[in-house]
């Protein structure tokens, strides 16, 4: 009989329905018969030589295959592209770096492309007591995540696949992730230019380093103070964090009021960096990357949708909306900062600065009737330029204040590019050509 423990890892997998899994690691028997409930095929690699109740699971469950054997061993009788998903539960700690790399590359050739790899793994980092023995190696995350980003192959064909991260959950030194097969010529479109262009890894720190540790958006820990304080956040409820960045406010909100939080980016190198941080940490919180115009959830999923200056990007913000309404209960709300621009025609500088960033912009009244159109109710649509101004002014102090630090921990052109960034910001916004914008709804109690 599965654990409530149990039940719920199974529930954060990818959907396995009618799909070929191969199981390794902890939970071999137990696990498995859990998954063959709805797996059409359930290969279980049993490591350690025995498996309680195999018997049993087989006789009643035919569509289960045990394998006894070193998983690692070339010598495996497992057929490249077998599987839709691979399931590893507290494995990849008892094997070597090298081990784990190659296990890695074992596990990509065996999925079908398109398909899943879900890992759970102990782990520590700054935030964690480190624990290793001669057998188990509970490692940084960052080592997971660069042998999973790195990790390519390429099949008979010479067709070229990679891994690319989905999503995942931590559970105090426990870490799950969710990676998917794709090809490594995919068009990653938006998303790419996310990762490679606004949001690099290195981008991201250095915006941390302004807003402050876990943060990537205005303000930090005081604008998020000021406005979740807004949201009257109860225990038990659900929040939806759209563009949740590195994970600042969704740990404030989990450690703070014991709500259950998810963060969703398309910002692959944002969630990784995410989940990385949230290792040693005893929150409900989950990560995903996901587009916030294609995902879906059930009606009346989520008490709170909350959204930090993230919806500047997105084109068709009435569609969203309409989405962003439909996932809330009766009588939630929705918590939104944006950047926005002044009524009338913009200048050709604000416009060409606008297309350049690919942003779609609307003045606050404006941002405010969408929200309305939407179905929501006592719409709030505030012009909070003063305030961002106020803040700007004190985030880009800061930064010339420790400019040698800064410089020595990055670079010169990063100086350079925050503090030139922040100062043209400061130009627009005073001008009111820029605004800052809080918007904050209700969806109506049902009579």
């Amino acid at each position: 009989m599965a654990q409530t423990a149990d039940l719920e890892v199974l529930s954060l997998l990818p959907p396995y329905e009618g799909k070929s899994v191969l199981q390794i690691g902890e939970g071999i028997g137990h696990l498995t018969a859990e998954l063959a409930k709805k797996a059409a095929q359930v290969v279980a690699v049993d490591v350690t030589g025995s498996v309680k109740n195999e018997s049993e699971i087989s006789a009643n469950h035919p569509n289960v295959k045990f394998i006894s054997g070193d998983v690692t061993s070339p010598g495996l009788d497992i057929s490249p592209e077998s599987f839709d998903l691979i399931f590893s539960n507290s494995f990849l700690v008892h094997l070597s770096d090298d081990e784990v790399g190659t296990m890695v590359q074992s596990m990509v050739k065996w999925l079908k492309p398109e398909g899943f790899i879900f890992f759970i793994e102990a782990c520590a980092n700054d935030n964690a007591d480190q624990k290793e023995s001669n057998s188990v190696h509970c490692r940084d995350p960052k080592f997971y995540s660069k042998v999973f980003k790195e990790c390519r192959v390429q099949d008979e064909s010479g067709n070229s696949y990679e891994l690319s991260v989905v999503g995942g959950k931590c559970n105090k030194n426990k870490i799950c992730w969710k990676w998917q097969k794709i090809g490594s010529e995919n068009d990653k479109g938006f998303q790419q230019f996310l990762d490679t262009v606004q949001y690099k890894a290195n981008g991201i720190l250095r915006y941390e380093r302004v807003f402050g540790p876990g943060y990537v958006s205005t303000g930090g820990i005081e604008t998020t103070k000021e406005f979740v304080a807004k949201l009257d956040l109860k225990p038990g409820q659900k929040v939806l964090d759209v563009g949740c960045g590195i994970g600042g406010g969704n740990f404030y909100m989990a450690e703070n009021f014991g709500v259950e939080v998810v963060g969703i980016d398309l910002s692959i190198n944002m969630i990784s960096i995410a989940l990385e941080r949230a290792v040693g940490l005893n929150y409900a919180v989950e990560f995903e990357v996901a587009d916030c115009t294609t995902i879906t959830y059930p009606e009346n999923s989520f008490d709170v949708v909350y959204s930090r200056d993230t919806i500047l990007h997105i084109q068709d913000k009435p569609a969203l909306f309409r989405s962003f309404y439909k996932w809330l209960k009766p009588g939630g709300k929705v918590l939104i900062t944006d950047y926005c621009r002044s009524a009338g025609t913009p200048s050709p500088e604000f416009a060409a600065y606008i297309k350049q960033r690919g942003y779609d912009l609307h003045d606050v009244q404006a941002y405010g009737q969408m929200l309305r159109d939407a179905g929501f109710d006592n719409v709030i649509a505030e012009d909070r330029t003063d305030q961002f101004l106020k803040v700007l002014a004190r985030e880009v102090d800061a930064v010339e204040k420790e400019k040698e630090r800064f410089i020595a921990d990055f670079s010169e052109g990063d100086y350079n590019d925050i503090v030139g960034g922040w100062k043209a910001k400061l130009v627009r916004s005073s001008s009111g050509e820029q605004c800052w914008g809080l918007f904050i709804a209700e969806k109506a109690l049902k009579n």
